[in-house]
């Protein structure tokens, strides 16, 4: 047993490592792939197991190694990809690793820091700029007539303008606020201040960009003129509460053009900065980024060991271990033991210790990259028990072709099968690509399976003659009247005769004759075609599946299931559904175009044979299709629900009478080993 048509003979061993060994040999296990360890610490906390704190020292190395990855492809930068697979380190290099990510991850978020900071910093200083050239120009146009023109607009608020104070000085703010809150913003103040206050709101010409999430904020200035320290209070409150920020703008034009000088000279001298911790940003991310993906593997790889060594038993300064391995990597095994202990100095050999066990060994089959998408298939509705039949390198060829009896088009078939031949030429390239897409990794996984059913959908599209849903005159139409040039020339209107065949002597090459394209009846003729040659392949592929079981029984010594289970299937399939299809090719061979007229319907003469119905009408639709057709049926019907009981009843039946004489067995052998309940008189010493 063992290869690819059955999974392979597996066997439990125990393994004794030595504990600073350990680490290393399940490093080079793991590398081979051929083992499967025991939980032995299954009722032990995981929080409460031995490599607990090194697990916890991967995760805090995977958070920080996501940071940075975050970081990189926030900037737009290509992780490259690696093409290598790298060894998991040794445990002492993982203290360099964790100094490394360290480092890289404070220093980057120093940078992320300080380019918050100056970007806000910046974010204002721009602000101010505008704010400063917009009050700038409104002073210039608006200056003198402020106050006659605040007057106006309260004007008809009696109340108003006797509260307010007429001997306060005319004061006024200026900030920026949300485009979104303008509306609230100006509803809010004339509520809050009586409608007192003068305002005005200008648009920001340009956006700016939000220095933590980098969107865009579009913002407005506002003008807010008032009386009074009381209206100064509302005032400034309203602006802190719609999150609008207020810049000191002086109160003379000297004053806002000396200021707007020096602000945009900071502007300057902080782009400036801003340019330097970007480029410093950008040296420490194309440092990470060239090693980012290793390091990936590497604490993935050493989280891994960590994890499995949490499953072993500790004794002492020793390690044990039980694992299921294929008896034919043995001496792979022994061998990435040796090359374990001799990584990490040990002295002390490994010991593997062959068990006897009666617990079930896991399934495991050995393939390659062509097969193992066909496998995952098969997986995917259920795992075949140890020992048995492998399905999978038969639906190789049966899952694609039955895809392709469906799709059955070489058009269509012809691109699937460039997109799956191009995956498996760039399968090297592209496999090395960490896709985030599970679509794209779904159909790169499953390159061979597109491959085949392109493959199969061209064979099948032939045979259809469909190609992109048109016909093709490949080899030349077969169908022709033999008189058809002679009458012709004697009469332009012509009516073919449909009891003859009207054909050149020999059938098309290959596939459908493409003169059915002009057909009335095409539809018809060639759907009727594809559902007898579904139900065909179908039958087929269901008994298939049914004898496969047979190899079964043989192996595991299940005699008995042939005949309560393999032949009542067989029979069951065959007489019903496998007699179907001998009566498709009975009449496909006995009724020809001629005489097609009299063929008995299918469908109607298969719902009668469970009917019990029949006639002898040769050219009744519901007629008989040959003699002794009524007995030959009976005789199917019976064995096809005679095989049920046999499935139901007779295998329980066999299971309950074996236990019994098992357990009638186990009392006699009780009964006789105990001096006790035996009837023979034990002599007293």
């Amino acid at each position: 047993m063992g290869s690819l048509f059955r999974s392979e003979e597996m066997r439990l061993c125990q393994v004794f490592l030595q504990k600073e060994a350990a680490y290393a040999c399940v490093s080079e296990l793991g590398e081979l792939g051929q083992v499967q360890f025991k939980d032995l610490n299954e009722n032990v906390n995981a929080f409460q197991r031995t490599f607990v704190t090194e697990i916890r020292r991967c995760e805090e190395m995977e958070r920080k190694l996501r940071y940075t990855e975050k970081e990189i492809l926030k900037e737009g930068m290509r992780i490259p990809d690696n093409l290598e697979n790298p060894k998991a380190p040794a445990p002492k290099e993982m203290n360099d690793l964790e100094v490394e990510f360290e480092k890289v991850d404070t220093e980057l978020r120093q940078v992320n820091t300080n380019n918050e900071a100056l970007k806000q910093n910046h974010l204002e200083l721009m602000e101010l700029k505008e704010v400063l050239e917009l009050t700038q120009t409104y002073f210039a146009a608006y200056g003198q007539d402020i106050q006659s023109m605040m007057d106006e607009e309260i004007q008809g608020h009696e109340e108003a303008i006797i509260g307010r104070q007429q001997t306060a000085a005319l004061g006024f703010y200026v900030g920026t606020i949300s485009r979104e809150k303008v509306p609230v913003f100006e509803r809010v103040l004339k509520f809050i201040t009586h409608s007192t206050v003068f305002v005005r709101i200008e648009e920001i010409p340009r956006t700016f960009l939000d220095p933590v999430s980098g969107d865009e904020l579009h913002k407005c200035m506002f003008l807010v003129f008032f009386q009074g320290e009381q209206l100064r209070t509302r005032v400034k409150k309203v602006c802190e509460g719609m999150r609008g920020t207020i810049y000191p703008v002086p109160d003379t034009q000297k004053e806002r053009t000396e200021m707007l000088i020096g602000v945009k000279t900071r502007i300057a001298d902080l782009e400036t900065v801003l340019a330097q911790s970007n480029e410093h940003r950008m040296r420490v991310l194309g440092k990470a980024q060239k090693e980012i993906r290793s390091w990936t593997i590497k604490v993935e790889k050493i989280k891994a060991i960590y994890h499995t060594l949490n499953m072993f038993k500790v004794h002492q300064n020793s390690l044990i271990a039980e694992c299921w391995f294929p008896v034919k990597a043995a001496d792979d095994i022994r061998r990435a033991l040796n090359v374990g202990e001799k990584q990490s100095g040990s002295t002390i050999p490994s010991v593997i210790q062959p068990m006897v066990t009666d617990e079930k060994p896991p399934t495991y089959y050995n393939c390659n990259k062509f097969v193992i998408g066909f496998q995952h298939i098969v997986s995917s509705y259920g795992i075949a028990s140890y020992g048995e039949v492998n399905p999978a390198p038969y639906t190789v060829i049966t899952f694609p072709f039955l895809f392709a009896v469906m799709f059955g088009d070489a058009g269509h078939g012809l691109i699937m099968f460039l997109f799956g031949l191009f995956m498996v030429l760039k399968e090297k390239s592209l496999g090395s690509k960490k896709m985030g897409n599970e679509i794209a990794n779904t159909f790169f996984g499953g390159r061979y399976i597109i491959m085949m059913m392109g493959l199969f959908s061209i064979y099948t599209g032939l045979i259809y003659n469909d190609v992109f849903s048109r016909s093709l005159n490949i080899f030349g139409s077969q169908w022709k009247p033999v008189t058809l040039e002679k009458d012709l020339r004697i009469n332009e209107d012509i009516q073919l005769d449909p009891k003859y065949d009207h054909i050149n002597g020999t059938a098309y090459f290959f596939g459908i004759d493409p003169i059915w394209q002009g057909a009335k009846n095409k539809i018809l003729v060639l759907n009727s075609l594809k559902m007898k040659m579904a139900i065909i392949l179908g039958v087929i592929h269901m008994l298939f599946g049914v004898s496969l079981s047979v190899f079964n029984h043989i192996h595991f010594k299940n005699y008995i299931d042939i005949f309560v289970k393999f032949i009542p299937e067989l029979l069951f399939l065959g007489c019903l559904f496998g007699y179907l299809v001998v009566l498709v090719f009975y009449k496909w061979i006995m009724f020809d175009a001629v005489s097609s007229k009299c063929a008995p319907s299918l469908l109607i003469h298969y719902i009668n044979m469970f009917m019990l119905k029949y006639n002898t009408n040769e050219c009744d639709p519901q007629a008989i299709f040959y003699k002794g057709q009524q007995g030959v049926q009976i005789t199917m019907l019976l064995l096809a629900v005679l095989s049920i009981p046999v499935l139901l009843i007779v295998k329980p039946v066999v299971l309950i009478v074996t236990r019994n004489r098992r357990q009638a067995g186990m009392r006699d052998v009780y009964h006789s080993s105990d001096p006790l309940l035996s009837n023979e008189i034990m002599p007293a010493e």
